[in-house]
């Protein structure tokens, strides 16, 4: 069980390591200046690869349960984000949306019945602290639009986190994927092309590239590990593994763009390193289930076995993820 749940951190904890990348693809492969058209070519193209593939469609209340959900993941959190990462540094941005695993813990406490342990709102709290030194620099300055628009985007992000958890979608992941990133970009296209504009005519081959990159890998990939981690693990384990994404960012400015590392910033990194693994340990183990009277329980004899699977003990029968038996 632990190894397979370490499995599962690691292999989810590849989304927001993807999602560190997008700085240095952007600003090495795209034309400047469209972060927009970046977030609308990453979200639709993919979620219409996704749903051709599984060919599947929402049922029922998921038609409106996809829209909000893209919303929520997708398309206003990118919109916000555009917001405050024209008006704000971007370690200003950066450290703001740090705080998300401390509103996911929160609202998962509130929506999912999940402890809110010291350990969490700690790990939390050095989380932010150590994304500010690895990316905060002391001529920053605040705009209150900006700052607005930065808490805004961690909150409906952090909403569509616990959201995601508390509504289990019954189509395939990558189905599920897919409805949410059309839904988002169909909500950015407009704006896009508000805000933007048309795409620039004499897109090169590197643009195309970088574009590509982010439709496949930035998004088809990247957002299924991140909602298959959502459905096996708590949501709140699953949104400290954001803080990798500064932290990649930074590590290959360094690597790829000679960008200098300060002693501190490497301290920093540490900080956000141990903040993540802390809040993934220290877990109470599983309540065990209430014990049956004897008496109650041979009052009849045991029907044969008929070779069927019991309800709910398939892997699509509501068997208790990982995260409905931990504490966070």
């Amino acid at each position: 069980m632990l190894s397979n749940r370490i499995g599962i951190i690691l292999v989810t904890a590849l989304a927001p390591a993807i999602w560190g990348t997008t700085y240095l693809v952007t600003t090495e492969l795209l034309p400047p200046d469209r972060p927009l058209l970046a977030a609308t070519v990453r979200a639709l193209p993919a979620g219409l690869l996704l749903v051709l593939l599984t060919r599947r469609l929402p049922q029922g209340a998921w038609w409106w349960r996809a829209m909000v959900l893209g919303a929520l993941n997708i398309g206003v959190f990118f919109a916000l984000l555009f917001v405050a990462a024209y008006r704000l540094p971007g370690g200003v941005a950066a450290t703001i949306t740090a705080l998300q695993p401390l509103l996911v813990a929160g609202l998962a406490a509130g929506l999912l019945g999940e402890r809110l342990t010291r350990r969490i709102v700690l790990a939390g709290l050095a989380g932010v602290a150590g994304v500010s030194v690895l990316v905060l620099r002391a001529d920053a300055r605040m705009d209150a639009l900006g700052v607005a628009a930065a808490l805004g985007s961690a909150v409906v992000m952090a909403t569509g986190v616990v959201l995601s958890k508390r509504w289990t979608s019954p189509a395939p992941l990558l189905a599920t994927t897919g409805w949410q990133l059309v839904a988002g970009g169909l909500l950015l296209l407009p704006v896009t092309l508000l805000v933007e504009g048309p795409p620039p005519a004499g897109l090169t081959g590197e643009n195309l590239a970088g574009y590509a990159y982010l439709a496949t890998i930035g998004a088809a990939l990247a957002y299924a590990l991140w909602f298959r981690g959502i459905r096996a693990l708590s949501p709140t384990d699953v949104t400290f593994l954001g803080l990798l994404s500064p932290l990649v960012a930074t590590t290959l400015g360094w690597l790829a763009l000679d960008q200098r590392l300060t002693v501190p910033q490497a301290l920093g990194g540490l900080v956000v390193l141990a903040a993540l693994v802390s809040a993934q340990t220290g877990r109470k183990p599983a309540r065990a289930p209430e014990s049956v009277p004897v008496a109650a329980s041979v009052p009849e004899p045991a029907p044969e076995p008929s070779g069927e699977v019991p309800s709910g003990a398939g892997p699509s029968g509501g068997t208790p993820s990982v995260s409905s038996t931990s504490s966070t």
